[in-house]
């Protein structure tokens, strides 16, 4: 439904999961979008980021008709579900008393498989998304009522400027997006928490079986996550000055297995790998004017929590609603709120991934925050936790 005189109702800058999670959901409201997406569509499809939603995550899918996107991924219990080994013993993660029978499963599903769907179901339906939108600006976008409107330039694949106007921009394109940073310094304020700790991240072609399997040791946290049925990501606690030269291949797999207290199987060949310093960091407001900021583009959670794809699916839900609401029935108080709304839920999720962060962190490596803190995270971690097997005499 594009309103007379604009091109669109929405233009959505960002085509992750953010972004086309929101373009799906207002598409099948028959509300007019556009979505700019800087890369290509090889690119976007092919690139590989975190790979889990929590029950909300994909209740939200399902709600608005858009389960399809990750059929076939439900994993159960998100806890209990991933083995952990705290100093290379397996214990299992205590199960929740709920016996309610339309309880609704998380699902194990890579970014890359997610918005592939998502794509694929946005195109299939009629929408309206054009890849290779090169420097992309928002104008007049502070404006909250009159006759003005916002428009987004942009430059398309053939070099040629391009202008949209609409009634709202979701600025969903991440944290080093331009959308944020349309927002004035002496409007948005940032909140951020170092953990004082990296990971070592290295994507390797080699399935993980199981899908996710986590690590508590006194040499530091260790993890290995599916990533598809040909490749896992592996995590490796480190501190935050080490460089990527400081990790071969041999070294990832050896510390590896160290870490998880025998061998690890299969190996493959590491294709990539960072260090990612861990850290949360929250933006406000998430709305300006005309502008609302989703995804990355407002937050970043510490990928100990994977949370992050969820938070997305949480502020697209949001925001598709205040804009349904708007349009069909002349009614802003959802829009109004939405900032209000989204940083609410942010900082419950904040509060959640630090302390889960800080519990598997801190109960292995005392190189970091001592002994005190170390035994006091392995009490908490224990009240997650079935109670451990007793040992044969």
């Amino acid at each position: 439904m594009t309103e007379t005189g604009r091109d669109t109702t929405v233009v959505i800058v960002g085509g992750g999961v953010a972004g086309l999670t929101l373009g799906n959901f207002l598409l099948g409201k028959g509300i007019g979008c556009v979505v700019l997406e800087k890369h290509s569509r090889d690119y976007v499809e092919q690139r590989q980021r975190a790979g889990a939603l929590d029950a909300n995550g994909v209740r939200v899918l399902n709600e608005w008709g858009l389960g399809e996107a990750v059929e076939g991924y439900s994993h159960g219990d998100s806890d209990a579900g991933v083995p952990l080994l705290i100093d290379g013993e397996e214990r299992q993660w205590r199960v929740g008393g709920g016996d309610d029978e339309d309880e609704v499963d998380g699902a194990f599903c890579p970014q890359q498989i997610l918005v592939r769907n998502l794509i694929r179901i946005f195109l299939r339906d009629g929408g309206d998304l054009r890849f290779g939108a090169q420097d992309v600006s928002l104008h007049d976008i502070d404006i909250d009522t009159g006759t003005e409107q916002p428009t987004v330039r942009y430059r398309d694949a053939d070099g040629s400027t391009r202008t949209l106007t609409c009634a709202f921009v979701a600025g969903s394109d991440g944290y080093r997006g331009v959308s944020r940073t349309a927002v004035p310094d002496d409007v948005l304020t940032s909140s951020t928490y170092e953990f004082g700790y990296a990971w070592l991240s290295a994507m390797t072609q080699a399935p993980a079986d199981p899908l996710a399997v986590l690590a508590v040791h006194s040499r530091g946290f260790a993890a290995r996550i599916t990533r598809g049925p040909h490749a896992s990501r592996l995590y490796l606690q480190c501190p935050l000055t080490d460089t990527v030269e400081q990790w071969p291949d041999e070294r990832i797999w050896n510390e590896l297995e160290a870490r998880f207290g025998g061998p690890v199987e299969p190996r493959g060949p590491i294709t990539s790998r960072q260090v990612v310093p861990l850290r949360g960091v929250v933006f406000s407001p998430m709305r300006h004017g005309r502008l609302y900021l989703l995804g990355d583009a407002a937050h970043l959670i510490s990928p100990m929590s994977a949370e992050g794809m969820s938070l997305a699916l949480h502020d697209a839900d949001a925001l598709a609603k205040a804009v349904v609401r708007q349009v069909e029935k002349n009614d802003s108080t959802l829009l109004d709120s939405y900032s209000d709304t989204c940083l609410n839920h942010t900082w419950e999720r904040q509060a959640s991934a630090v302390r889960m962060t800080q519990t598997m962190h801190d109960s292995g490596d005392t190189t970091y925050e001592g002994e005190f803190r170390k035994q006091i995270a392995r009490k908490n971690l224990e009240t997650m936790l079935e109670p451990a097997a007793p040992h044969a005499s």
